[in-house]
């Protein structure tokens, strides 16, 4: 049986109190994670600060601007491509602003105006700067989509349609254009030949979009009084149910973990597929519809404007995580609340600057604020480890056994939980790559660290983590033959136990080895897998797929052998989780889902967890007592599987003989009747391991030359077999060659 229990956040919402603006507050974007820029219908350009809520008018436009949209380019959000380099310049800051009459215009950071271009007929409805900085676009109510320069010169005009365009937005590789039509949807590629993708989205008009640079789905609000989730693809994910008024604003967080949902004096926090942690009504005073919803760079707070000119600021409270006996709780921007369910005690931490990020876990409490990142013990919580300063824009924040990793705008580190920096992973094209990973790209294992590259998303960059020498140019890259989605490193076992696993495009599952000496061999183990993880204390995997989700035991040493595959996984359906369910942790032996607010934890087999740990410390014969007291099939596989590549050839035997694998039972005694620690034995056990490149070359290497053609030619390697007799000059097994050859294949 499945138990539950909710998980609740919610905004802490202020309103400004003074009015500012005459009219709808419809503009506004931030510029810095602690300040915002809004523009209303009176032509005044306010800048706010978050801290103090003060504002200061920076510039007053002609009387006969009356704008629709803004949008910050912020200097850190352009790159350099030629050398690499982000540019975090001020003179780089460009204020983009349009208009109902069909101009836009440029500010920079002293509000002076460095460009205003007619860009169409009639209203501007939405103007947006590409996620790369290069360019920017426009949609109006001509009905056409244009892309411009970054110094306003037209590029293209991409989209002519009859209808106006409402909404447009970029994709995250600034690839794609999604825009809406009426009640439609559509996806522009903007490759040539590329189709073009649309779909109806809503009953009535669609009036506010969001598209997730993380997660790639796209979320959706109309005049039918709902709000809707999709993929890329134009499948519906999530549909809310029908409100009391029209939804006129979602924004996704640049996290990709949370949407903001505005409605007639309504604001809401919703998960990113969709169910809703909160859900604020505006009574006393009226506030009237919620406008433009905007993320803080940091995703921590929003600024939205309302149909009354009110400005409204909320930030993320009561978010809960847990780790072991201890409970973490934000209270408030600068507060953390410690809880021991064993000892029942509480504890608050006071920051001096606000919380960007945080995370729980592996004995330590690690956050990040504005200016520094703070380690504290769980046991010792009165007084941090270590205090490291850092920049104000920590994006990803992953805690491993003996070490975490901090990415931000400017580089990916790796600290101890002393607060000693220990690894600056580099690889060609990292600096221009930073804005777009996330934590289903980067991941940070207990030896390795793999992020993929967002360049070519079929490579796979791995650094390993030994202690010594610095190791951040001293990097292997793993080639997929397809696109990468999520990639997982090993958070347990020995040095030479580490497995990497990643999910392609295709949602299939792949595994292979991280030793030092590896050759990346890739092998299958899975299909329509949604997202995976690593155990915490023990290489055993989860991966999810829409209503089920499957534990592998040894995916790492049975990967090479489908049939051990099969004897050691185990699929367990959950149709009454519905389909939106997300993969939260994997501590221990519990594997936590969450779906629609709730957490589900589930236990995985526990003996299964308690065999690692016996094999870990190298106890054969008590690992051994265990499978035969307990007399589980997958029990028995999976130590099959792990003693079979410890060369343990006895324990092995006993195991596939229990798991009924007789073939496997007769190879293990021909290969016990080999000379012991003999290169025949070896070879012959990487081929059993289903690794005949490395049971070739220890023959090769060894000078065993007619021992591997022999092998080849058992293995129906023919064109092999050749090249080794000719090259090595072995003409009697040239000739033994072709005659096998003809014997098997007398036509």
């Amino acid at each position: 049986m499945i138990r539950s229990f909710t998980c609740a956040m919610k905004f802490k919402i202020n309103i400004c109190k003074e009015i500012k603006h005459t009219g709808v507050l419809c503009c506004l974007d931030w510029s810095k994670n602690d300040e915002i820029y809004t523009i209303g219908d009176d032509q005044q350009l306010f800048k706010w600060d978050t801290k103090t809520r003060s504002e200061t008018q920076v510039a007053k436009l002609p009387e006969d601007f009356y704008p629709n949209d803004l949008q910050w380019l912020c200097g850190n959000r352009s790159s350099n491509k030629s050398t690499g380099n982000s540019s975090g310049n001020k003179a780089n800051d460009s204020l983009l602003i349009c208009s109902n009459d069909g101009r836009f215009i440029m500010l920079n950071r002293s509000a002076r105006a460095e460009r205003i271009v007619n860009a169409h007929v009639g209203s501007i409805n939405v103007v947006r700067w590409s996620p790369d900085g290069t360019g920017l676009l426009t949609a109006g109510e001509d009905g056409t989509i244009k892309v411009f320069s970054k110094l306003g010169m037209l590029r293209s005009t991409i989209i002519q349609n009859e209808t106006p365009v409402r909404i447009a937005c970029w994709s995250a590789n600034s690839m794609s254009i999604a825009y809406c039509t009426g009640s439609f949807i559509a996806i522009k590629p903007l490759a040539a030949n590329s189709k073009l993708i649309k779909w109806k989205a809503h009953s009535g008009s669609v009036l506010c979009m969001s598209w997730s640079n993380e997660t790639q789905n796209i979320a959706s609000g109309g005049d039918d009084c709902q709000y809707k989730i999709w993929d890329n693809q134009g499948s519906l994910i999530y549909a809310s149910f029908v409100e009391d008024y029209s939804i006129t604003s979602v924004e996704f967080g640049p996290k990709g973990l949370y949407l903001a949902v505005g409605g007639f004096n309504m604001l809401r926090l919703c998960h990113y597929t969709g169910w809703a942690y909160s859900n604020m009504k505006f009574s006393s005073p009226p506030i009237g519809s919620v406008y433009s919803i905007r993320w803080s760079k940091d995703g921590s707070q929003i600024a939205a404007g309302s149909g009354t000119g009110a400005l409204l600021f909320a930030h993320i409270i009561e978010e809960e995580k847990a780790s072991r006996n201890l409970k973490a709780k934000t209270i408030s921007r600068k507060e953390i609340e410690l809880q021991d369910i064993v000892t029942r005690t509480i504890d608050t931490l006071d920051f001096p600057d606000r919380i960007i990020k945080w995370e729980i876990g592996y004995g330590y409490l690690v956050v990040a604020t504005t200016n520094q990142v703070h380690i504290y013990n769980e046991k010792y919580t009165n007084t941090p480890l270590s205090i490291i300063d850092a920049r104000p824009d920590v994006k990803v924040l992953i805690l491993a056994k003996k070490h975490f990793l901090v990415l931000d705008s400017a580089t990916v580190s790796i600290f101890t939980y002393s607060g000693r920096l220990h690894l600056t992973p580099k690889f060609p094209g990292l600096t221009a790559q930073l804005a777009l990973l996330n934590e289903k790209i980067l991941s940070l294992g207990l030896h390795y660290m793999a992020v993929r590259d967002c360049g070519d998303e079929s490579l796979i960059h791995v650094f390993d983590l030994i202690p010594g020498a610095s190791r951040q140019n001293d990097i292997t890259t793993c080639h997929t033959k397809t696109t990468v989605q999520q990639i997982v490193v090993s958070r347990a076992g020995a040095i030479n136990d580490q497995y990497m696993v990643f999910i392609d495009t295709n949602r299939d599952i792949f595994c292979t080895s991280l030793k030092n000496d590896s050759t990346f061999e890739i092998h299958k183990i899975g299909t329509q897998v949604i997202s995976t993880m690593w155990a915490s204390e023990a290489n055993i995997l989860v991966g999810l797929h829409d209503a089920s989700y499957t534990i592998w035991y040894c995916p790492g040493e049975a990967c090479m052998d489908p049939t051990v595959v099969a004897l050691t996984k185990y699929t367990f359906h959950i149709p009454e989780l519905g389909k939106n369910i997300v993969l939260e942790n994997f501590e221990g032996n519990i594997v936590t889902l969450k779906s629609s607010g709730a957490l589900y934890p589930i236990q995985v087999h526990l003996f299964c967890e308690t065999l690692h740990k016996l094999l870990n410390d190298d106890l054969w014969v008590k690992a051994l007592s265990l499978c035969r007291r307990i007399q589980d099939s997958i029990l028995w596989a999976t130590l099959a599987a792990i003693s079979s590549k410890k060369n343990q050839l006895e324990i092995a035997e006993e195991a596939y003989s229990a798991s009924l694998q007789i073939d496997k039972v007769k190879y293990l005694q021909h290969i016990k009747n080999l000379p012991p620690n003999s290169y025949e034995q070896m070879a012959e056990t990487s081929v059993m391991m289903g690794r005949s490149n490395e049971a070739e070359t220890i023959l090769l290497h060894n000078n065993k030359v007619s021992e591997a053609i022999q092998l080849c030619v058992r293995m129906h390697r023919w064109e092999r077999a050749l090249d080794l007799a000719k090259l090595h000059k072995k003409e009697p097994d040239l000739e033994w060659i072709l005659q096998q050859r003809k014997n098997l294949y007398p036509f």
